[in-house]
């Protein structure tokens, strides 16, 4: 055993240091990063803990060999709590002590003081002056003392709990010279037993925790596969699974996995670093330091994927599509938010389709040489359709056959409503143009007395359908297709985009709306006023009556109605198939044979005679139907027709 002098030495060194380890508990529980250092610097910490705290060891000059050195070293320290608090746990209740029938005679109360004072002198076995020998001789005089009883309990309870601290952090040369002082104690041979048991256990694994830490110092912490430290870790949980340094170590090797996920992630290799994180939850799930680790990798894969998208972002701004699509793919497989990169994705789609604007959007372009915008106009979605009548639908003409499927691939905006008196006006003062009803003189206007459609060659653009001046939220009738033609052209000058009168594809598809129903609005007579058509409840200012409509049906106009009275169509388009008929870009041919698939305008250089679509106030049933179309000559002027326009995006 020690000497006392070196005993109080530790003595007094083991109460600090008891204070020190707490601290270092706390800090290693809540900050284990601070501790995150190199094996050198690791074992002169451990080197300085091999003194045992209120407890006595192997003398100091018994310094290890390195072999010996490395085994005390080979994982990160221990949070254990001080000798003095699980020595209190190990001590017996007062009921299990005798009880005491007359006091002590002062010959035990001498031997009690002097136990009393070897005990915090921290001399506890070993010597016939040990406070264990002395209360043994106490008990011994008086076998009923309580006092001897308890002392000899707690000198106990103070070896079992050093020489299981000794066993924790693996120096059973202390924990071995622990043990022989409690073998000197009367009834200890069962702790005797369990204590030894795990002493030779510790002799085993001190060699492989050796090996695992020269290996985890090699970087060999997980790999290769059979000979890195922690599969000697494992091997040593496996023989003594309540081995605290095994413990650590396997903690240590955790965190040389997760180090590897942090380097991933400063080289954006982040499936590599999503591969060390599942590694590493393989090693020990759930801890602090793997859950701090995938905190900071999530966070700076968010960060780089949201830098990568906002890279997309401008090269979308610069016009670059092919850029932002692939810059737009790696952020999403770098891990960006889902609801990001798919709000993206549809800008995306819109710049490509339609010119960063979105289906359905409403907009009109400002003049760029005079005060004035444009139309309004609403962005129809892109998708195809089955072009033409179906053999079954009643009223069908040859002319609407064979049926035909289209693709509009590229988006277009349309006007809302046809255009009106007001904005031809505009163009007609503003560019000096001279319409046909003006060049030409006059146009097909409704007579009231006859119900049917006559000549009159004063009639001109400024009229109504029946020749009297009109109003400016009425749509422009009496023009011809070059009229319309070169309103288009007249925007396109004064906006610098591309404006044109619809394809025949294009109308159709946009009256449609998506239908594929007789009208846009179903298969008969509408059930509320979505369009100004010829009903049966209508009737004109001298009683006159629709001989052939839409029975009970009233829309309260005989005639043209103001542009957007009545219900729009599933694109957002007013009076596609009502109000007026519309001149469309086509040339007129026969039948769909040979048409176009794509959506384009089938023009053939120099024809007369154009395509109008779209039912008008005064159609019949028949010629309301989304498929029916008709041909006329191009200088035409009718208070039935009008047009709208198309702007490319």
């Amino acid at each position: 055993m020690p000497s006392k002098q070196s005993v109080n030495r530790q003595r007094t060194l083991g109460g600090g240091l008891g204070v020190l380890v707490l601290a270092f508990a706390l800090s290693y529980h809540f900050f284990p990063q601070w501790f995150h250092i190199n094996p050198e610097e690791e074992a002169a910490r451990h080197s300085q803990q091999a003194a045992r705290m209120v407890l006595p060891s192997a003398p100091s000059a018994a310094t290890p060999a390195n072999a010996a050195q490395r085994e005390l070293n080979a994982g990160p320290p221990l949070t254990l709590a001080p000798t003095e608090v699980i020595a209190a746990r190990l001590r017996k209740q007062d009921a299990a002590l005798p009880k005491q029938l007359s006091a002590d005679t002062p010959a035990v109360r001498a031997l009690l003081a002097r136990a009393d004072k070897a005990f915090k002198a921290g001399d506890l076995a070993g010597t016939d002056d040990s406070a264990g020998a002395l209360y043994a001789q106490a008990l011994k005089q008086k076998p009923d003392s309580r006092a001897a009883a308890q002392g000899l309990d707690h000198v106990r309870s103070s070896l079992i709990a050093g020489i299981g601290q000794d066993i924790a952090v693996g120096d059973a040369d202390s924990a071995s010279t622990l043990l022989d002082g409690l073998k000197a104690l009367p009834g200890t041979a069962g702790d005797v037993t369990v204590l030894a048991a795990n002493l030779k256990t510790l002799k085993t694994v001190r060699p492989m925790l050796a090996r695992a830490a020269g290996l985890l110092a090699q970087g060999k912490a997980d790999q290769p596969r059979g000979a890195s430290a922690l599969d000697l870790y494992r091997q040593v949980q496996q023989l003594d699974p309540d081995n605290a340094v095994a413990a650590q170590g396997v903690l240590q090797v955790q965190r040389a996995v997760l180090d590897r996920a942090l380097a991933a992630v400063a080289q954006n290799d982040f499936d590599g670093a999503d591969k060390a994180l599942a590694e590493a939850q393989v090693i020990e799930p759930g801890t602090p330091q793997l859950q701090s680790v995938r905190k900071r990798v999530d966070g700076m894969r968010k960060q780089r994927a949201d830098g990568v998208l906002a890279q997309a972002r401008s090269a979308l701004d610069a016009g670059n599509l092919s850029l932002a699509k692939q810059l737009a793919a790696q952020a999403e497989a770098i891990g960006s938010d889902p609801a990001a990169v798919k709000a993206f994705e549809e800008h995306l789609t819109n710049a490509r389709l339609y010119a960063s604007h979105k289906p359905g959007q409403v907009f009109s372009d400002r003049f760029v040489d005079m005060p004035g915008h444009s139309p309004a106009m609403v962005v129809i979605p892109t998708g195809s359709f089955t072009m033409g009548a179906p053999n079954n639908e009643n009223g069908r003409s040859d002319a609407e056959t064979p049926q035909h499927q289209v693709t509009i691939k590229q988006g277009f905006a349309m006007a809302r409503s046809a255009i009106t008196v007001g904005q031809f006006r505009q163009f007609v003062k503003a560019s000096g143009y001279q319409p046909d009803s003006v060049r030409l003189g006059g146009a097909s206007v409704y007579d009231a007395r006859s119900g049917a459609m006559r000549d009159d060659t004063s009639a001109t653009w400024q009229d109504d359908y029946a020749g009297h001046p009109a109003d400016d939220d009425l749509p422009v009738v009496n023009v011809s297709w070059r009229d319309a033609t070169a309103y288009a052209a007249w925007l396109s000058q004064r906006t610098g985009k591309t404006y044109r009168l619809p394809s025949e594809a294009e109308f159709e598809y946009a009256l449609r709306g998506g239908t594929t129903t007789r009208y846009w609005w179903g298969d008969g007579t509408p059930v509320e006023k979505v369009e100004n058509i010829t009903g049966g409840l209508d009737h004109s200012s001298n009683g006159r009556r629709w001989s052939h409509a839409f029975r009970g049906y009233r829309d309260g106009y005989w005639g043209p109605a103001p542009v957007m009275k009545f219900m729009p169509n599933p694109f957002g388009l007013y009076d596609m198939g009502g109000n007026v008929s519309e001149w469309v870009a086509d040339c007129w041919h026969d039948n769909y044979i040979r048409a176009p698939s794509n959506g384009s305008a089938w023009i053939n250089p120099g024809c007369s005679v154009h395509v109008i679509r779209g039912g008008s106030w005064g159609s019949s049933p028949e010629q309301v139907r989304s498929a029916f179309r008709q041909g006329a000559d191009g200088d035409i002027r009718s208070g039935r027709v009008g047009f709208r326009v198309v702007r490319e995006l």
